[in-house]
């Protein structure tokens, strides 16, 4: 199944006025457990966009302002409540309260909240989240060390701040574009950033974690985003570019089964599906589309690229232009 079929999309645009409250407050309670809201009854829009990604669920939502409110009511007759969620306010202003702190989130700041206790969150203008939701268990965090970093924006040193929302924004953004299980694996990255953010907050020692090696292949992975086009980027330049060896190089992808060659591969034939099923790149062949991406031989791409997603760049490209007829 692609990401594609799975995603779901919840907008109040088609329902009337009388009912949209009711119904934002079911479409929110089906995406991050039940809550009761408050909202202006005579103008309301928002629009929720969700898919699965393994067993992260990736989640949009837009709206104008509004307050939810999860009670311990609302939580004990909740069927799962063993979900915690990481999200960015990528528009907007937030408040959220949870674990007795109150705090006050700016739009590009992270923060992280426990499904399983009371929480009040607070849009006071209209506003636009990605977040991710998932397991408890996947943050690596103990019941006492998830406590003390919920409801607190999460404000890393600067290098690692980009990192974190950039990836999250990435993902949330793009998945429907990855093959599932492209999309799982970076959402699997996204986590382990946020983990590693959190260990930051909570004070533990680099030598306790694998805090190193696991932020030297989030940053090569940007890495190799930002230097896709260049068709000499091999597992030799990356490693020059980061002062490590090109052995240290492989073993850091050996976890994630792929190996670095696969990995650039994996990530330019996501581009070059991206670019030809865009209507602004119609007048490019797909020659082009494919040497714009790092792919010296079109032949070669033809063939990867039919491998990967079953069918050639040319069927594609039409089966892309009668979607967005």
């Amino acid at each position: 199944m692609s990401p594609d079929s799975a995603a779901t999309l919840h907008t109040t645009e088609s329902v009337p006025a009388h009912r949209r409250r009711v119904y934002w407050r079911d479409v929110l309670s089906q995406t991050f457990g039940a809550v009761d809201i408050s909202v202006p009854e005579e103008v309301y829009a928002g629009t929720v966009r969700t898919s699965p990604l393994g067993r992260i669920r990736r989640v949009t939502v837009e709206g104008d302002p509004m307050q939810t409110l999860r009670t311990r009511r609302l939580i004990a007759g909740s069927a799962d409540d063993n979900h915690v969620v990481v999200m960015l306010v990528s528009r907007g202003n937030a408040r959220v309260e949870q674990d007795t702190r109150d705090a006050y989130v700016g739009s590009g700041t992270l923060f992280v909240y426990d499904r399983a206790r009371p929480l009040r969150l607070t849009f006071p203008e209209p506003f636009r989240t990605k977040s991710l939701v998932l397991p408890r268990h996947l943050l690596g965090l103990g019941e006492s060390e998830l406590r003390r970093i919920t409801a607190s924006p999460l404000r890393p040193e600067p290098g690692l701040g980009s990192l974190v929302t950039s990836f999250l924004s990435r993902l949330v953004d793009t998945a429907a574009t990855y093959p599932q299980q492209t999309g799982e694996s970076i959402a699997r990255s996204v986590v382990d950033l946020v983990q590693t953010v959190a260990e930051e907050r909570l004070g533990r020692a680099a030598a306790d974690t694998p805090t190193a090696a696991r932020m030297s292949l989030l940053r090569i992975r940007a890495y190799i985003d930002q230097h896709l086009t260049d068709p000499d980027l091999t597992p030799e330049a990356i490693a020059r570019a980061h002062h490590i060896s090109v052995r240290y190089l492989h073993k850091l992808f050996e976890a994630e089964d792929v190996t670095v060659g696969q990995w650039i591969q994996q990530r330019r034939l996501e581009r070059c599906r991206r670019d030809l099923a865009r209507r602004h790149a119609a007048g490019l062949t797909i020659a082009a589309v494919a040497n714009r991406w790092g792919f010296s031989s079109a032949s070669h791409f033809s063939r990867v690229f039919r491998i990967a997603y079953g069918v050639s760049p040319a069927e594609w490209r039409r089966t892309a232009a009668l979607q967005n007829a």
